[in-house]
């Protein structure tokens, strides 16, 4: 019997809405793809997650991705507000879920300067029982031992759990720490993939 719900956060409770986000900077589209191929779409990208560079040697990091753009990565990593959006359904859902009396965690790859940057959209975080946000362990998924911290944190059997990820990865190796993995495709393909395992 499920006991748990684990949610990812990123394009499934809350919209990465990095493209709007640089576009809102006035960039053309050739320095707008040359930015995200600097950022959101490089390696560094999950260092930034993992929580292991300070925000200058981050930042030092995307500019050595693309040294042309120096100003215009300072400029959209000064503060990253806006770079998420919480999803219309989102509260409800967790509200739904608690008061049927389901545990509600998060597991994702997230980083402090998203967190507290973005905290307007981060609302949700207020209503859940805990979880682990990448950059609090110095590990993002799919590493097997985020999920092993995790159910080691909060006592949890895996075979009571189940994880909701957009990603096949993340949600394949949830699957082999013996955790139900959901692939995440959207809210209501979700809720039907819940109702299939005694959640409605």
């Amino acid at each position: 019997m499920i006991k748990t719900i684990i949610f990812d956060i990123g394009n499934v409770l809350v919209d990465f809405c990095w493209e709007p986000f640089f576009r809102s900077f006035g960039f053309r589209e050739e320095i707008l793809s040359r930015i995200a191929r600097a950022t959101v779409q490089s390696p560094d990208w999950v260092e930034c997650d993992r929580g292991v560079l300070t925000e200058k040697e981050l930042v030092k990091r995307f500019i050595e991705n693309d040294p042309a753009l120096e100003k215009e990565i300072k400029e959209v990593m000064k503060n990253t507000k806006g770079i998420i959006r919480l999803r219309e359904y989102t509260i409800p859902w967790i509200r739904e879920m608690k008061k049927k009396g389901y545990q509600i965690l998060v597991l994702s790859n997230f980083s402090e300067k998203a967190e507290k940057e973005c905290a307007e959209d981060m609302v949700f975080m207020k209503e859940i029982d805990g979880g682990i946000l990448s950059y609090q362990e110095k590990m993002v998924k799919p590493m097997p031992a985020i999920y092993w911290t995790l159910l080691e944190k909060y006592g949890l059997n895996p075979e009571e759990c189940v994880f909701i990820d957009d990603m096949p990865e993340n949600v394949a190796a949830a699957e082999k720490a013996g955790i139900r993995g959901i692939l995440f495709k959207d809210w209501m393909q979700a809720k039907e993939s819940l109702l299939q395992l005694g959640i409605n």
